[in-house]
């Protein structure tokens, strides 16, 4: 399914840019990465809680469903990321 960043805000950015810098070794043969699911939580515990579970065996279940309609428009060569359709990409 890839890799997964989550966090607080100011540190998921970083990441992120990390990862398509081409600095980091074990992801910089996948670039350039995309955002394609992301969860905002207004309380740290409840946010800190929920990367805990999607973390899990049962989070990554929960998120690979969550996620399935896009991963076979990917699969198909239909890409669908914000609104925005790009075939062939």
């Amino acid at each position: 399914m890839g890799i997964g960043i989550s966090g607080q805000p100011r540190i998921f950015k970083k990441e992120f840019l990390n990862h398509n810098s081409g600095r980091n070794k074990s992801t910089k043969y996948g670039m350039p990465w995309k955002i394609i699911y992301c969860e905002v939580s207004l309380d740290r515990d409840d946010a800190r809680a929920r990367e805990r579970y999607l973390k899990s065996g049962m989070g990554r279940r929960y998120l690979k469903n969550r996620l399935k309609f896009f991963f076979v428009k990917v699969s198909n060569g239909v890409e669908k990321l914000l609104g925005n359709d790009k075939m062939g990409e």
